[in-house]
């Protein structure tokens, strides 16, 4: 398992990578430049 570390307030934010609803991954890095949301979500508490 990879650790992970809590990035200090005012920070930029480290790279990731996440499967988009397109089955394709998506880097963090390469929205540089674009506005980005981030939405987190408890999909156990969520009726989807």
């Amino acid at each position: 398992m990879e650790q992970t570390t809590v990035p200090n307030v005012g920070a930029g934010a480290p790279d990731f990578s996440l499967p988009a609803h397109t089955d394709e991954d998506v880097r963090l890095a390469d929205l540089r430049g674009k506005k980005v949301v981030l939405l987190f979500y408890v999909f156990d508490f969520s009726p989807g």
